[in-house]
């Protein structure tokens, strides 16, 4: 089989066989996200076990099933979550790592949902605890996982907040549900959460800046508020931090990555999640968002395009 290999040149490699509680997938589309880039940079290697190619998210057709695969038939659309290995015509996933396809949503669809929107799934229910009612703060709120957050926040009955440094996202975002938008171009946000939430604060932050963040995501917190770190694409030190703060507003700091995560916690997500989320895609309450689909052999313009973070929503391999 043809896959990408580290420098987003085609290669060939002989096709794995799924083994026993495994499908083997024929993927169409796959789902770009900044993992992939920090692992071409060798800042975000593989776990244990899994594949050295590229790739977290794919959308496809089940070709054959392992020994003791029951979930899906040969030829079922599917959209997977890996540990590795998407960019390739072929993958071997765990069967309860997949998720059907909505009968309304296209392959490049299906691709821009499982990564990004089982991160923010996790985020927001399983660590961040977030009910009905409550105020989320989700910063960099226009890529994969901040449009997903927004989707299934508003969709649960919460309050929502967005962050951007664009001007021109702050609309798209609007459309999405999002109950305010703040323009992050200066680097101040509390004062602004504070205003929006009548001086109570938001209950739970997604953060993917990190450092730089830090004190205005702090001040901007209610009162046994929790803030969840996801990323740190602004900074990873922090100098002279009083965590005294943190005590003062019983705030629960926490931090996590998806990839890295056991095999039985990624199962229980998925069931999770497909339960929840399943119907409200069929029924366009919540929808991927997709920026541009790109063919895989274009997939240095499409790391191009992430890294400059113009986009909104997610960047789409598709193979012809």
């Amino acid at each position: 089989m043809r896959y990408l290999n580290n420098d987003l040149i085609l290669s060939e490699v002989e096709a794995p066989s799924p083994k026993a509680q495994e499908i083997q997938v024929h993927v169409s589309a796959i789902g770009v996200n900044p993992a992939d880039l920090l692992q071409r940079k060798g800042k975000y290697p593989p776990p244990p076990g899994a594949s050295e190619i590229l790739g977290l998210e794919v959308a496809g057709t089940v070709e054959s099933l392992g020994p003791h695969a029951t979930q899906f038939q040969k030829g079922d659309r599917v959209m997977c979550l890996l540990p590795g290995g998407g960019y390739a015509e072929k993958v071997c996933v765990r069967e309860s790592h997949c998720i059907p396809i909505p009968h309304n949503l296209s392959f490049e669809e299906g691709a821009a949902i499982p990564e990004v929107f089982l991160t923010a799934y996790q985020a927001l229910f399983l660590i961040g605890e977030l009910l009905p009612g409550q105020w989320v703060l989700i910063h960099a709120a226009t890529g994969g996982v901040g449009t997903a957050a927004i989707q299934l926040a508003s969709a649960s009955d919460a309050k929502t907040i967005g962050t951007t440094r664009s001007k021109d996202k702050l609309e798209k975002c609007l459309a999405l549900g999002v109950d305010a938008m703040i323009n992050t171009y200066d680097g101040h946000f509390a004062k602004k959460v504070l205003e929006t939430t009548e001086d109570h604060g938001v209950d739970l932050i997604l953060d993917f800046v990190g450092a730089p963040y830090y004190m205005e995501n702090i001040q901007a917190l209610s009162k046994g508020g929790a803030l969840l770190i996801l990323s740190t694409q602004g900074g990873n030190i922090l100098e002279k931090v009083d965590l005294r703060l943190l005590m003062q507003k019983w705030i629960t700091l926490s931090a996590t990555t998806l990839r890295s995560r056991p095999q039985e916690y990624k199962d229980r997500l998925v069931k999770e999640f497909s339960h929840l989320a399943l119907s409200r895609f069929e029924s366009g309450r919540i929808k991927p968002v997709l920026h541009q689909v790109l063919p895989w052999t274009q997939a240095e313009e499409a790391h191009s395009l992430l890294a400059k973070g113009t986009a909104f929503g997610k960047i789409i391999l598709s193979i012809a």
